[in-house]
Order: C-alpha cells, then structure tokens, then sequence
C-alpha cells in the first residue's frame, strides 16, 4: 500500500511518523515503503529523534577545545592541551571569532606554567630511569679486587692529583685534591692497598673564607676518619661578593686536600700504574 502512495502523501505520513519518535524500520513496517532511498526521499530535512543519536567519544574534548578557545588559547595550544591534531580543533572551533594575539606578559605566565607542569611529571621519570641505569651499571662491577683498585686509583689520581710538570717537580709528595666525599675515601682506601700508613696521610681543607671552616674541618674528620693533629691549617680561598656561587649553604664542605708524606716512590708507581692503564686502553686489536 505504501508503495502506491505519491511523494507528497508517503512524506506527510513518514513526517508525522518520524516525528512521533518511530524509527526508520517501524516507519517501512507501517507504511510499507521498501525502499531505503524512496524512504530517505520522504523524510529530507526532518530531524531523527534525540534518541537515535549516539554519544561521540571526543564530545568532552570538543567542549573542552571551545571552552579554551573562549579563553584565548591558539590552535597550536589548544592541540597541544588536550592531546589531539590541530585539524581537530579547527573543525570543533572554526564557527567562533578568531582571538587576538596573546600579550607578552600573559604569554610568558602560560608558557611558564606550561613548562612547569610538564617538569613536574618528566622530572620523576628521568630520575627513575637514571637510577635504574646507574644502579644496574653498578650492579654489573660489583665488589674490586685489589688489583682493580689500583688501577682505578691510579686513574683517579691522574685525573684529580698533582702531576710533576717539566717547570715544577713534586719530589717527596702525592697531593690529590678532591670534594666528593665517596672519592675521597676510594683514594685512602687505594692508598690503604698499596701500602701508605695512616700516619703518613695528612689532611688540609680547602673553602672559601665566607664558609664556616669549623664545621668543614669537622666534616671531613668524619669522612676520613684520622685525628685532629693530621689535619693541618686550611686554606681559605677569598671571596668575591660579585661571583655568584652555586656552591653555599649547609652542604658545602669545600676541597679536601690529601697528602702523602715521602711519596716519591709512590708517585712514580702511580705514574706507571696510569701509564699502563692508558696504554692498554689505547691497543687496537
């Protein structure tokens, strides 16, 4: 029956169906229209019912996307924000006015705190990751043998000690100098290897005359471990109001300067220790 009926007639009827909230298929079942695009004729420009229509998944980022174009954001910023392409936004914002551009100082605020957030979530996971390697680095040395500590404080020292020169020759001493704690006591432990008497060690701190001297003296007592009459005058370094330093506050305990007295011989060792320890890694096979 449906199928007899003129245009005119199938889209008033179809019209009033749809409108009444019946589908498309109960639509063909009362009018008895078979055809898809007869039916789809009929019904041009008449809305489906509310209920036909199916949530979007990007509906929140298309309201976030016009909420932050209302505030000024770009296209550029606002794909960056929520994550998506920036021809997205376009067609999620292209029916708004254009925003002006950004001042400079409010450019500035959104770009810092743009940083800041995404520091404050990569920060943690770099330090996770540096970790993980350094620890499994570690791992993968484990404990030395004597032998290895040689070498190794041997290369510590040519790095970190003082070396004869062609214009200035150390003739009875090794003199290494040095901040970090844990190096400091890898070379006394090297020292303790090859045979140096405690006695023979003695100590003079190095620190910028601004610093408390006093705690930095006690400090390295601790780290070392060797009495007071080991430790000889420390050398104040002059300070410069002008300079910004890095190196202030509770944590700075200036330079340790460790010196092994009748050290000739064992600078000479130490020489050929590096030497041979350069040397080898020079070798190509």
């Amino acid at each position: 029956m449906g199928n007899s009926l003129a245009l005119p007639q199938l889209r008033e009827q179809a019209t009033a169906l749809r409108l009444a909230g019946k589908s498309l298929r109960e639509i063909k079942q009362i009018t008895g229209v078979t055809s898809n695009s007869r039916l789809g004729e009929a019904l041009r420009g008449v809305p489906p019912p509310s209920w036909t229509r199916r949530p979007r998944a990007k509906d929140d980022l298309h309201a976030k996307a016009r909420e932050l174009r209302t505030r000024g954001y770009t296209y550029v910023e606002i794909a960056a924000e929520l994550g998506v392409s920036k021809s997205a936004v376009s067609v999620w914002t292209r029916d708004m006015p254009r925003v002006g551009r950004l001042g400079y100082e409010e450019f500035r605020k959104r770009n810092a705190t743009g940083v800041s957030a995404f520091w404050a979530a990569e920060s943690p996971r770099r330090e996770a990751r540096r970790k993980a390697i350094s620890d499994a680095a570690a791992a993968a040395v484990g404990p030395l043998s004597d032998r290895e500590i040689v070498i190794a404080g041997a290369i510590a020292y040519w790095c970190e000690g003082s070396k004869n020169k062609p214009y200035r020759r150390f003739d009875n001493k090794v003199l290494f100098v040095n901040s970090d704690p844990k190096l400091i006591l890898f070379f006394l432990r090297f020292l303790a290897v090859v045979g140096v008497e405690r006695d023979r060690i003695y100590c003079r701190v190095s620190i910028h005359e601004s610093a408390d001297v006093a705690a930095a003296e006690q400090f390295w007592c601790q780290v070392t471990g060797l009495p007071d009459k080991q430790f000889q005058e420390p050398t104040l370094k002059r300070h410069n109001p002008k300079t910004v330093r890095k190196n202030t506050g509770d944590d700075y305990h200036g330079c340790l300067v460790i010196t092994v007295r009748k050290g000739l011989e064992l600078y000479r060792q130490i020489e050929g220790w590096a030497r041979a320890a350069m040397e080898s890694g020079c070798l190509l096979e």
